[in-house]
């Protein structure tokens, strides 16, 4: 379905940038990887999968280096024609404690990189008359937790992004959507789960349990398989008119 479509997804060496740019690679389309650590084994399994697949390690704070990464990505495959911004950081801290520092890490790597990645894709994807932007936002783009303003303000800030990128998209054949997972085993979301389970002396089990508990009524994780393949859907014909939507996959947490 993807075929000769090149897909960059930022933060996608582990969970859901790695979960999504396997399921768009299992349709196709080439990828480009980005994030900290390891790239060589993500690049492993996305080769296996039969597409041809990059790297590049731009720190999504820093707006030149994002410049970098596309234009190596259009140097390498013509343009990004399906553009993931999945890239994002936490910190949990009250807002009269929370750290100037991280609140100003978060915003930039969360919320304007995705600015960043989207002004410099959309003049090619325009002059193709075809693009998918897909912004990985969360449920608390949608409703917001205590300790957590920095991350909720920028989830916020791409839902908002979301919209106004598929409003002036709207009559050509670039779509722009958000994606609002719920909780999903992450590293990032393990790193919660090991501080619950420190906090209340519970095994890694209960506090799965008890973080479940708090928010999601189907008391299971979304996985980044899943997630996966509702970008795919987005690419697809069917999503041609889908635009503009975030779109939560949470468990039935904002039902409540």
């Amino acid at each position: 379905m993807l075929a000769n479509k090149t897909a960059l997804v930022t933060g996608s060496t582990s969970g859901i940038g790695l979960g999504i740019a396997k399921a768009l690679a299992r349709q196709g389309a080439n990828i480009v990887l980005n994030g900290f650590g390891d790239a060589e084994g993500p690049k492993a399994e996305i080769a296996a999968l039969g597409v041809q697949v990059d790297y590049h390690g731009a720190d999504m704070s820093k707006p030149a280096e994002i410049e970098d990464m596309m234009k190596y990505v259009a140097g390498r495959f013509g343009r990004t024609d399906i553009l993931v911004n999945n890239a994002g950081i936490q910190h949990v801290a009250r807002i009269e404690d929370f750290p100037v520092e991280r609140w100003d890490a978060i915003i930039a790597i969360n919320l304007n990189s995705a600015f960043h990645t989207t002004r410099l894709a959309l003049p090619a994807m325009r002059e193709a008359n075809w693009g998918r932007i897909i912004n990985v936002a969360s449920v608390h783009g949608l409703v917001g937790s205590a300790e957590k303003s920095a991350y909720v303000a920028a989830k916020h800030g791409i839902v908002g992004l979301t919209k106004v990128t598929a409003l002036e998209t709207a009559p050509t054949g670039i779509t722009c959507n958000a994606i609002c997972p719920g909780w999903v085993l992450t590293p990032l979301v393990q790193k919660q789960v090991d501080a619950k389970a420190a906090a209340l002396g519970l095994s890694n089990e209960d506090a799965k349990k008890v973080l479940l508990g708090e928010k999601e009524p189907s008391m299971q994780f979304t996985t980044p398989d899943e997630l996966g393949e509702l970008a795919v859907f987005f690419c697809s014909p069917a999503g041609n008119n889908v635009r503009g939507v975030a779109w939560n996959m949470d468990g039935g947490w904002v039902a409540q």
